[in-house]
């Protein structure tokens, strides 16, 4: 897994450098040994920072309620605790650790599918997983393969896991996608199937997107990755989604969208028109999918 495989290398090179800095000067400097030792988390503050300092900027005249500085603050600590988390542990050394279930405990139950975004891989979903697993519900978290390439690829892995809960639990599942994942759920909605086979959407109880980019973000114009190049704010990959879409689609999603979320910005392009969209108050882009509120409210939507 490529994802998996890139953060494991990037954590490694950063807890070795950083030590064996702390090493080499901590005879003559044990201060700097000490920085140095801490360099891998002033570089992931740093870029964090950039990301808010980008984000206050770009949504100064974005229609949703705007957040404080102390709240964007506040926003940042709680993104950077949840970003080392999951990008340091969960998704390079613990992406399968806790496997998918397809043997429901109790008849009845709705089965859900977690689809994560870019640049993540199932680890993402770790406390889902665990979650769900407790309550004995069936459900698959997806790795979107290849990990660079176009989101429309990402098809059939979706419709492999939603036929796959479908036939464990004899219910519709519910979907839940964080950011690009929620995209391609969009883009699976949308394919058109063999004739024989029922539409993606006859195949779905309820879309829940995550700090979905769904009109792009301003960040995607740095991207050089093909599904990067898609996340672009209004991409010709974009509008010929749209184009392929429903009106009617729309209705089946809820959006979660964050107005300190410090990956899609503009704030509003996380809304999806039609669908029920709730704006979160000060929580970035990773600490969403992990947020109380937001899991109390998907949970509801499982009835």
């Amino acid at each position: 897994m490529v994802n998996a495989f890139i953060q494991r290398v990037l954590t490694v090179l950063l807890l070795l450098s950083g030590a064996a800095l702390c090493a080499w000067l901590w005879a003559a400097h044990p201060l700097m040994a000490i920085l140095c030792l801490l360099a891998p988390l002033f570089a992931i503050c740093l870029i964090e920072g950039l990301q808010f300092v980008l984000l206050y900027i770009v949504n100064r005249h974005d229609p949703a309620t705007r957040a404080s500085l102390i709240g964007h603050l506040m926003a940042m600590w709680n993104e950077l605790r949840a970003s080392v988390v999951v990008f340091n542990w969960w998704q390079p050394f613990r992406h399968h650790a806790v496997p998918n279930n397809l043997q429901p405990d109790t008849l009845g139950q709705r089965g859900v599918v977690l689809v994560h975004g870019f640049f993540c891989n199932r680890g993402l979903w770790t406390l889902w997983m665990r979650r769900l697993k407790a309550q004995g519900r069936v459900y698959i978290a997806v790795d979107l393969e290849p990990a660079f390439g176009s989101i429309d690829d990402y098809v059939d892995i979706i419709d492999k896991a939603v036929v796959q809960v479908t036939q464990a639990t004899g219910q519709l599942p519910l979907v839940v996608g964080h950011s690009m994942g929620g995209l391609a759920l969009r883009a699976w909605l949308s394919h058109v199937h063999a004739p024989q086979t029922p539409p993606a959407v006859d195949k779905v109880h309820h879309v829940i997107t995550l700090g979905t980019p769904h009109y792009g973000t301003w960040l995607g114009a740095f991207s050089h990755t093909v599904n990067g190049s898609q996340m672009r704010l209004k991409s010709n990959w974009l509008r010929d989604l749209q184009q392929r879409e429903k009106d009617a689609r729309a209705v089946k999603f809820t959006c979660f969208y964050s107005n300190c979320d410090n990956i899609v910005f503009p704030v509003s392009s996380a809304k999806l028109e039609g669908a029920d969209n709730r704006l979160l108050q000060q929580i970035g882009h990773v600490a969403m999918v992990n947020d109380d509120q937001v899991m109390q409210a998907c949970w509801k939507l499982l009835a």
